[in-house]
């Protein structure tokens, strides 16, 4: 049957299909994103070669032994996905370049390899000797974990088809192309059409496919967003370049949590797994500073101790300066807010600077209390009692709220060797008591300023 041939524009940011062309792109605003794509549909592609189709189940006859999950034996990295790999998963891997995508996943394959589980790495950007080079400084040379240096979509699956693995990867998704279809590597259509084919493969041969993916200056992965709807799972690897953590998040997951993290330390032989984290976050802290406060957070299931930093300097602009690093820009504006109003702080013409250290970011209501206590540190300067951690969201009315998993978050200061914990008192009936710390409930931001902060130098201050 003959081809049918059609012209369509594709806007190179979002995916969105015309058969006019665009200036702006009505369905995210772009300007100037529409390319031209030609596209081609016979019959017989749909009927996808005259194969029988697959005939559809009944959900309850369906064994639990078909959704066995399979543990990588990196415990952070499984974490992240909701217990480990499900068969026939796909996974979009983004992050900053040099960040470590591509060492980790290259981990991965080589401990599935070292529990029999075979592994395929598909680079398009090195050679098969670049990448063995890289292995081995890795100490990720596993007896059953194949290389191919290959960027046709076609010959990939072939391969694959063949070698009948575990999992693969493909690094990156960018560099792969369809020579059925017009259009170089990285174009929109490209990367939604293979990745479409890498997706039917993975669940019809039930292999778990890793797409790594080049990320955009705002932090997105590069390309249209179609094909972050079409993977089962997003996960991002944030950290700064020169620091030496890297932590792993699930924007999207389908079969697990979206609010697990996994921390790793980068060195010399690859990617290691940090255990503790709230330990090592805290490691170079100096307690005697004022701004300096340690904020129990929750991150999925697991309760994280973060150092959060503030500096309150007056202003020697007419628009005082607001910045963040880890912290919402915008809900430090409305602390900030709040802490002038209620507390009668005279912040308008002070220069406010936020930092989380260790390159964490801190996304949930409970680090509210943590910002305004360290605010409120360094504006009267006055360093936070010591051994003193803090949890809690802050309303606008300066009242302290509820916040959840509580006794998860004073465990975790109780086991670090902190001794006091400020919390919502309405969270006081849902702890235990528990050796070594002492729980202290407040209502207000101004009770947990004043029980927070050295008394006898905010005296002085106030």
């Amino acid at each position: 049957m003959k081809a049918q041939k059609k012209i369509v524009f594709v806007c190179q940011n979002c995916g969105h299909e015309s058969g006019k062309w665009f200036g702006k792109c009505p369905a995210c605003g772009e300007w100037n994103s529409a390319v031209e794509e030609e596209r081609r549909k016979t019959r017989e592609k749909w009927a996808e070669g005259g194969i029988a189709l697959k005939q559809p189940r009944r959900l309850e006859d369906i064994s639990d032994s078909e959704i066995e999950r399979i543990g990588t034996g990196i415990d952070e990295f499984d974490r992240v996905l909701g217990g480990g790999l499900v068969h026939g998963e796909l996974v979009l891997v983004g992050g900053d370049p040099g960040i470590g995508k591509s060492t980790l996943l290259l981990q991965v394959l080589s401990k599935l390899a070292e529990r029999g589980q075979a592994g395929f790495y598909v680079s398009g950007e090195e050679s098969e000797a670049q990448t063995r080079m890289r292995a081995r400084r890795l100490g990720a040379l596993a007896k059953d974990l194949y290389v191919s240096c290959e960027t046709d979509a076609s010959v990939i699956l072939n391969q694959l088809s063949e070698l009948k693995v575990a999992a693969a990867v493909i690094d990156s998704v960018q560099t792969v192309y369809d020579p059925d279809l017009d259009g170089s590597p990285g174009s929109v259509g490209q990367i939604r059409e293979c990745g479409l084919k890498f997706l039917n493969f993975a669940k019809r041969h039930s292999t778990a496919i890793f797409l790594v993916g080049h990320v955009t200056k705002e932090g997105a992965v590069a390309g249209p967003r179609v094909l972050e709807h079409m993977v089962d799972a997003v996960l991002y690897l944030e950290g700064e370049r020169y620091q030496n953590y890297r932590v792993l998040r699930a924007a999207k997951n389908r079969f697990g949590s979206t609010n697990e993290i996994g921390v790793f330390e980068m060195s010399q032989n690859g990617l290691r797994e940090v255990a503790n984290p709230s330990r090592v976050f805290l490691s170079e802290r100096d307690s005697s500073v004022p701004g300096s406060v340690v904020v129990s957070s929750i991150e999925g299931t697991r309760p994280l101790l973060v150092e959060l930093q503030a500096l309150v300097s007056r202003s020697g602009y007419g628009f005082p300066q607001r910045a963040s690093t880890g912290y919402d820009a915008r809900r430090l504006s409305v602390l900030l807010a709040v802490l002038e109003k209620r507390m009668g702080l005279r912040l308008g013409s002070m220069d406010v600077f936020i930092n989380v250290a260790g390159g964490m970011r801190l996304d949930e209501p409970g680090s509210d209390l943590g910002l305004v206590v360290a605010v409120a540190s360094s504006y009267k300067d006055t360093p936070v009692k010591a051994h003193t951690a803090t949890a809690g969201e802050v309303g606008l009315g300066g009242e302290v709220r509820r916040v959840s998993q509580i006794e998860q978050r004073v465990k975790e200061a109780a086991k670090l060797g902190f001794e006091r914990i400020i919390v919502p008192s309405g969270n006081l009936s849902d702890v235990s008591s528990i050796k070594g710390i002492q729980v202290v409930g407040v209502e207000d931001v101004r009770s947990a300023i004043n029980r927070t902060l050295e008394r006898s130098r905010v005296e002085k201050k106030t």
